[in-house]
């Protein structure tokens, strides 16, 4: 980062904007991350997003709370994270505090079931737009390997039912063996 004061304000409102306007869980916050820190603020470059979302969606737990981790560190350091995590996880806190009270009222409502319906396709749709943003970044790189391992997992996962644990794992060591050979050639 460039600049000499850290932007602490900035990032805990901009997660917390985000995740507060966000519904359909961390794949739908990610190209919204993107649009706001790489595009908007100019923070991460393009492969420097997709470095934190990989790292962000292979770490145990939520992809949104990893990511604004990965992000406010990177950013700001640990105080960065510790407002980027707070940020992301205050809105969800709130409202599903609010919703659990009230659940009674709202589960037997036939208009929230309808509005829930449409907001699948909502979530269905950004969902495929980060696949195509981020597909595209990487065959912009006219990289092969990745192009591969998607369509191999995507076969072994549909058609020969492998377990997803498999494929991580021997996803991770491909990966791994990439790097250590790209490191060579370079």
């Amino acid at each position: 980062m460039q600049q000499t004061k850290k932007p602490y304000a900035k990032l805990f409102l901009s997660t917390l904007t985000l995740s507060a306007f966000t519904f359909g869980g961390g794949f739908v916050i990610v190209p919204l991350m993107r649009k706001k820190f790489v595009e908007e603020l100019g923070w991460l470059g393009d492969s420097e997003m997709m470095d934190l979302i990989a790292i962000a969606q292979s770490s145990p737990g939520a992809i949104a709370v990893n990511a604004s981790i990965l992000l406010g560190y990177r950013v700001a350091g640990v105080a960065g994270a510790m407002l980027t995590v707070l940020g992301t996880v205050l809105p969800p806190l709130v409202i599903l505090s609010v919703i659990s009270y009230f659940y009674a009222a709202f589960r037997a409502n036939p208009y929230v079931s309808l509005v829930m319906k449409g907001m699948q396709a909502g979530v269905a749709a950004v969902i495929l737009d980060v696949v195509l943003t981020m597909g595209r970044s990487v065959l912009a790189q006219r990289r092969w390997l990745p192009a591969v391992m998607l369509v191999g997992s995507f076969i072994a996962i549909y058609f020969f039912k492998v377990n997803i644990l498999w494929i991580i794992l021997v996803c991770g060591l491909v990966g791994v063996l990439d790097v250590s050979h790209s490191r060579e050639v370079v």
